[in-house]
């Protein structure tokens, strides 16, 4: 079971982050601008995610738990 139960907006976006970064990572990406707008537009959506508000939400805990669960996408997206 899940430690912290995160949203599916918020795991949708962290997703969609990891996604948009690794296309920004890539040797010359097209469309770069368009890449970091949403980069910085998807860091917005999650940072001020209304589930970080209530107390149990606010903890470097939950953060590093929906990056290392949303991160772990990467290899099933590679497959």
């Amino acid at each position: 079971m899940d430690r912290f139960p995160f949203p599916d907006d918020l795991i949708a976006a962290r997703r969609e982050w990891h996604a948009t970064y690794r296309a920004l990572a890539a040797p010359r990406p097209r469309h770069a601008t368009e890449l970091r707008r949403r980069l910085l537009l998807l860091s917005v959506r999650i940072e001020w995610h209304p589930w970080w508000s209530p107390p149990a939400g606010w903890s470097p805990a939950a953060r590093v738990e929906l990056r290392r669960m949303t991160a772990g996408a990467r290899n099933a997206d590679a497959a």
